[in-house]
């Protein structure tokens, strides 16, 4: 008989544990998004562990954006709807730690919303495409104030994103493209003239949105990967240009 091989026992602490468990019946369906989980006591009666490793428990999973716990609280942590803001957290730090560059988050981010384009063009119902309209005037004339310029802006590609009808594609695009947005405001703060930025901006998602209106599908994923390109082309170096032209 050939000589068996184990790999080594890695300890897994309590908490973690108490995790799987919540994690598993929350993913199953078997308690859904608006209903709550049992109380901290309950939970710390349940699975026998003390109040602290609850509590890190709960903690663990509000990271993940899966519950909304308020510690103490009478009823127990609410199960929340899928959204991509904890993911949207995680690509922003891992560009912030520099475990992912400025050009890794681009090009993914043209890899998912030339997609999302493309399904938007030939997808959109009215009430979508008129959301879009309203989003790019609103970049127009607030082209002078950062704040209003990027409401308006991730707004219009929210739309996009919720047009695409695709939920992969609408929380991964707009977890990358917050994390982006995070990123490039001190940038586009410090250029010489942010208001020639945004107006360049506006000026990109206009010519995306006259794409996607007309329902040419390549003409609007071409016009996403040409938007995002010029938007971030001068913050890149040469070898994240390069990544860029072989899109």
């Amino acid at each position: 008989m050939s000589k068996i091989s184990f790999s080594p026992a890695v300890p897994v602490l309590t908490y973690e544990r108490v995790v799987e468990q919540i994690e598993a019946v929350i993913i199953s369906g078997e308690v859904q998004p608006g209903q709550h989980l049992p109380s901290e006591r309950e939970l710390m009666v349940q699975f026998s562990v003390s109040r602290p490793t609850v509590r890190e428990a709960l903690r663990v999973l509000q990271s993940r954006g899966l519950i909304a716990s308020r510690p103490g609280g009478r009823s127990g942590p609410e199960v929340l709807p899928f959204t991509g803001q904890a993911l949207q957290q995680s690509f922003t730090t891992l560009a912030r730690i520099a475990s992912l560059s400025l050009s890794d988050l681009v090009q993914f981010r043209i890899i998912l919303e030339s997609s999302a384009c493309r399904l938007a063009a030939a997808l959109h119902t009215p009430e979508q495409l008129a959301a879009m309209h309203g989003a790019v005037e609103r970049m127009e004339s607030a082209a002078g104030s950062m704040d209003l310029f990027n409401a308006a802006d991730l707004e219009f590609h929210a739309v996009v994103w919720e047009a695409s009808h695709n939920q992969l594609l609408q929380a991964s695009g707009q977890a990358v493209s917050g994390a982006l947005l995070d990123l490039m405001n001190d940038r586009i703060s410090s250029a010489g003239d942010p208001g020639a930025a945004m107006r360049d901006a506006a000026a990109s998602d206009r010519l995306l949105f006259s794409a996607i209106a007309s329902g040419d599908s390549a003409a609007a994923g071409e016009q996403a990967r040409r938007s995002i390109t010029a938007a971030h082309d001068a913050y890149l170096d040469a070898d994240g240009r390069n990544g860029l032209a072989a899109l």
